[in-house]
């Protein structure tokens, strides 16, 4: 009978899995329970592949042990489980069920726990990275880019602490999202290719692989080359937990990055900002009692999601310590570090869906500028005086604008109609101005710097690289 989705436990597994159904189930391919075991036994199997190969067992016993692999169900090895006590014991005693005699010893030979679940831990992070998460990563920054390229030249004020500060293009702002996100896929991409697995044993001195081999670390090498994984260059009974940290953070820094665009975005949603606005169907309702109401809630779902997920690094962080050469404190915690990519992905998936219909009111823009647009044309006259050599030129703007604020009277208006109320030490250096700075001082909205040609190089840095790893169609 099929589970009822809705008896579940997790948001992850009901809520968030009816709204991403078809990624849910690419990413189960890799994070669900079946997904473990199906590692954990295609690293078994390649172990006994090896032995065979280096002669200590049979091609037959391998075909033997390769066959179980394919046919166990995780069902089968929990129950084997509630005797055991131990997973991965029960997984073993699994796959001798179904081998001859002359195959069970050569079952997990050598091997110790952890060198299966760490081995499969890396190698299902890592197959999934390549899979789902990096592509889907990179059609979001091919959105972030067709935007920028778009807006490049769409007026916007910029600002910092939430005040107006000079004007730039709207895709300048989308380039900071570019740059940014582009740089943690590399990072996403270089910690998952850097995850690593183990084959040494119960302290990771190689004590009992000693016992047939001469060349023990070349063994270990040789199973996970098997699997296209290379091996931690120190074992306990675990991999060096730096791997997996350095992995996840990269995931959680990524995620920080969407979590600050999500934000910027749902203010720039404010009924008193009203630039941009997610795109609305028919049917949708932003308020249960106010019919009117257009919510920011697909940005506001994705800085809640990381607001849940990105503590969960603490604990990785807390996982990096192991007593001795092993302790069971990071057992149960690290089976949720799946769901941080889980949320992760999502996230972009969400984030890419809104942004192909984002709204961009160019005009509301535009007002916005002309808001405080003669208050900027204050640091290209301060910075004018002072090439020209005034000896204070920061201050002599900052009274200017006082008097602009006392009188009315803008700063343009000041410094061009209205020269009498302005200091003749100010005049002094006006006169020195050139046509093209007077062009500046007269046009605030185009004090624009290089937004549009630094929106460009930005673009075209990532459209490259997107280009390099087959992702850059119809940038």
């Amino acid at each position: 009978m099929e589970k009822d989705i809705f008896s579940s436990l997790s948001p992850l597994d009901h809520r968030y899995y009816l709204s991403y159904q078809e990624l849910f189930d690419e990413l189960a391919e890799y994070f669900s329970e079946n997904a473990l075991i199906k590692t954990e036994l295609q690293v078994e199997a390649a172990l006994t592949r090896v032995l065979a190969r280096r002669g200590l067992c049979s091609k037959q016993i391998c075909s033997e042990v390769d066959e179980a692999c394919r046919s166990i169900h995780p069902s089968e090895v929990y129950k084997e489980e509630e005797k055991t006590k131990h997973n991965i014991r029960a997984l073993v005693n699994c796959i001798q069920r179904r081998v001859s005699d002359e195959a069970k010893p050569f079952v997990h030979f050598t091997s110790t726990s952890m060198d299966i679940v760490d081995t499969a831990n890396a190698l299902r992070f890592l197959s999934a990275t390549k899979q789902v998460v990096l592509p889907k990563a990179q059609t979001l920054l091919r959105t972030l880019i067709q935007i920028a390229r778009r807006e490049k030249d769409t007026l916007q004020m910029g600002r910092t602490h939430g005040q107006h500060a000079v004007p730039i293009t709207f895709g300048f702002a989308m380039a900071e999202y570019i740059s940014r996100l582009g740089g943690r896929i590399k990072q996403i991409e270089a910690a998952a290719e850097n995850l690593r697995g183990k084959l040494a044993g119960a302290v990771g001195a190689y004590n009992a692989g000693s016992l047939f081999f001469t060349d023990p670390e070349v063994f270990e090498g040789e199973v996970l080359a098997e699997l296209g994984i290379n091996p931690s260059p120190y074992s306990n009974q675990i991999v060096e937990p730096e791997f997996l940290v350095d992995y996840l953070h990269a995931i959680v820094s990524a995620y920080g990055v969407l979590a600050n665009l999500a934000d910027d975005f749902r203010h720039l949603q404010r009924t008193e900002i009203s630039e941009i606005g997610e795109e609305f169907v028919s049917t949708q309702v932003g308020s249960s009692t106010m019919p009117h109401k257009r919510n920011p809630w697909n940005f506001e779902h994705v800085k809640s999601m990381w607001k849940a997920f990105m503590p969960r690094m603490i604990t990785v962080y807390m996982d990096q310590i192991s007593e001795h050469q092993r302790d069971l404190s990071n057992s149960a915690s690290a089976r949720f570090n799946p769901e941080l990519v889980i949320s992760f992905t999502a996230a972009v998936e969400r984030m890419n869906r809104v942004l192909s219909r984002l709204k961009v009111d160019k005009g509301g823009m535009k007002k916005n500028v002309e808001l405080t647009q003669e208050y900027v044309i204050a640091e290209p006259l301060y910075i004018l005086l002072a090439f020209h050599g005034h000896p204070d030129a920061h201050e002599a703007v900052r009274r200017l604008t006082l008097k602009s604020q006392e009188t009315g009277e803008s700063v343009r208006q000041l410094i061009t109609s209205h020269r009498d109320q302005v200091d003749a030490e100010i005049l002094t250096y006006l006169d020195k101005l050139s046509p093209h700075h007077w062009r500046v001082l007269n046009n605030p909205q185009a004090y624009l710097g290089f937004s549009a040609q630094k929106t460009e190089a930005i673009c075209d840095r990532w459209e490259k690289y997107l280009n390099e790893k087959g992702n850059g169609e119809n940038v």
